[in-house]
């Protein structure tokens, strides 16, 4: 079996994998929802039982919310821009107005903003990703802790971040920093909750076929080179959404119930190993 075959077989197990309940009767507000990782986690947790307010700026997130109602699921959308406090302030309001609560918050919008050289980067580029990147994450964390705070009860804040995050080699300069910041941003909160059983934790994605990378993948396809995908990791593959919701939900979940301030990453082993010629150590 090659390599794209067996990449389709994985696929289909993953999305075939039976649930369990591991969010029975939670609230997760999901962020950058109308697609990929965002669209897939909306699935799998309201799979598990979970409840789901879906916002992202693009009008899609209706039909995320359309594939949960017809799997049987409770969704709500909203549509608006997750940079923007006044409206994630209202999805958090909407979670808690809709829902009476809010368990799980995954902070997960994101733009790449292309591989600009550094020379040709503008500022208005650079804040123009970082508010999305990592302002809109830290909308995201504020309004959420504070409603769980509110509550009383223990929740669960996950983020997306990216191996760009951890070091160079895996997107542009703004990305780059900004998904570092989301690192930073979920260790420091981590610790200043300390005590309110809120738990922060970040997922490092390596590549992986969203709307934010398909140009990547339509242009290795047209090349026929798409078998080369992901060739740097250990797995010698990408990824797929489902493969990184699912560390969202093990995240979400009281399985991850002593994991705290952590940033996973989720890459094929991409991370594991400083660049080599196969070989050579040197």
């Amino acid at each position: 079996m090659d390599r794209v075959s067996a990449f389709a077989g994985m696929t289909k197990r993953i999305k075939e994998t039976n649930m369990t309940g591991r969010l029975e009767g939670r609230t997760a507000l999901i962020t950058g929802a109308a697609s990929g990782i965002g669209r897939a986690a909306s699935l799998i947790f309201a799979a598990e039982g979970a409840r789901i307010v879906a916002v992202d700026r693009a009008g899609e997130v209706e039909a995320t919310v359309d594939l949960v109602r017809k799997a049987g699921g409770e969704a709500v959308a909203m549509v608006g821009d997750g940079g923007d406090k006044a409206f994630v302030d209202s999805a958090v309001e909407t979670a808690l107005d809709r829902f009476g609560g809010l368990d799980v918050t995954f902070a997960n919008a994101g733009v790449s903003g292309g591989l600009v050289p550094l020379f040709e980067l503008t500022p208005e580029l650079w804040t123009d990703i970082l508010r999305i990147n990592l302002v809109g994450v830290f909308l995201a964390v504020q309004a959420s802790a504070r409603a769980m705070l509110d509550r009383g009860t223990p929740g669960s804040i996950i983020c997306t971040a990216s191996v760009a995050g951890l070091r160079s080699g895996a997107g542009g300069v703004p990305y780059s920093a900004s998904k570092a910041g989301v690192i930073s941003l979920v260790q420091t909160v981590a610790n200043q909750l300390g005590g309110s059983g809120i738990r922060i934790n970040a997922v490092c994605p390596g590549l992986t076929e969203t709307g934010m990378t398909q140009p990547v993948f339509d242009m290795a396809r047209a090349r026929g080179t798409d078998h080369k995908l992901g060739q740097l990791n250990p797995l010698r593959r990408a990824a797929v959404p489902e493969e990184i919701a699912r560390v969202a939900l093990f995240l979400a979940s009281d399985d991850a119930s002593y994991v705290n301030g952590q940033a996973i990453a989720v890459d094929g082993g991409l991370s594991s190993s400083h660049p080599v010629v196969p070989g050579k150590m040197a």
